[in-house]
């Protein structure tokens, strides 16, 4: 079976707008986590570093006009990760980067024909700072104490900034070549060995001025909201059950409103296994559909190894 670049001549803007409806669907699941703990109480002075693993597969809906079909990717992705926990005004806080590299192959069918394409290379990095208004003051060494009983409600500022590979002559790209700006508020309830966690947030995007075949590209703001039920049998051993939905980002292409507002619902189950004191692993399943015509629907794998030291 012979495969050709899957690419689309450059048709004016009616086609761009089409397309771009799936690929920044594709874009945006991929932006969107489930990602539980991000509020927890931790001592200040202590650095968390982690590298995962991520496996997705994900199948992108076009509109018919394109002739685009059966659009299938395969991603595979390295992160690391730093997390520190800070002491900010006698308030708990942390601040942290992730860096992702990723390796891809999208396959289909173009005008019937079979044609695939591939990428590798480092996506928009993140960076986040996070402090809990209400909850424990800022421990730590002797002082520190894990917060089992009583709320958190926390407040982050998360950004992205356009630095993964992006061409602008390529339709599908790891990076956005766009600042993405992400503020959150979260409440976590914790009684016992349960935890009962929520996190609203709006993605804000700046425009890309180097979009494809000369375009400029903006982006509505995308509103999100994601809930996680967690149980800890034990320090370091934990189970949780996660949802999320999002909903927005309509986008204009040199001034024309293309009508297509995103919907991405999101489950995903995790757990995590102490292997020491300062060591552990995290296994999380992810499931992501649409909820329009067109868009896309991601399944996802991801393993994580961390350390942690400091925080005497």
């Amino acid at each position: 079976m012979t495969t050709t670049n899957l690419a689309l001549p450059r048709r004016g803007l009616a086609a761009i707008s089409l397309l771009v409806i799936g690929l920044l669907c594709f874009q945006a699941v991929m932006a969107q986590e489930v990602e539980p703990r991000r509020w927890t109480h931790l001592p200040v002075g202590g650095n968390f570093a982690g590298v995962g693993y991520a496996y997705s597969n994900v199948d992108i809906f076009f509109n018919p006009a394109l002739q685009l079909e059966n659009v299938n990717a395969e991603i595979h992705t390295m992160a690391t990760s730093y997390v520190r926990a800070l002491n900010v005004f006698g308030k708990s806080g942390r601040i942290d980067v992730l860096i992702p590299y990723s390796v891809g192959r999208w396959d289909g069918l173009l005008q019937g024909e079979p044609a695939s394409t591939r990428r590798s290379g480092f996506n928009d990095p993140r960076l986040r700072f996070a402090v809990n208004l209400i909850g424990p003051p800022a421990q730590r060494g002797a002082d520190f104490r894990p917060f089992t009983a009583g709320t958190i409600l926390g407040v982050a500022l998360e950004v992205s900034p356009p630095l993964g590979e992006y061409s602008e002559d390529k339709l599908i790209n790891l990076g956005s070549n766009q600042w993405v700006i992400r503020p959150q508020i979260g409440v976590v309830h914790s009684w016992g060995k349960w935890s009962a966690e929520l996190t609203g947030s709006v993605f804000f995007y700046t425009d890309n001025d180097d979009f494809f075949d000369d375009t400029e590209l903006e982006l509505d703001p995308l509103p999100a909201l994601q809930g996680h039920l967690i149980y800890t049998f034990r320090p370091g051993l934990w189970a949780s059950l996660s949802t999320a939905y999002g909903a927005g980002a309509e986008s204009t292409i040199d001034g024309v409103d293309v009508n297509d507002k995103k919907g991405k619902y999101l489950l995903a189950a995790s757990f995590g296994y102490p292997l020491t004191r300062r060591q552990g692993v995290r296994i999380t399943y992810l499931r992501g559909r649409a909820t329009e015509n067109v868009g896309s629907d991601a399944d996802r794998l991801l393993l994580v190894y961390s350390i942690m030291w400091g925080g005497k």
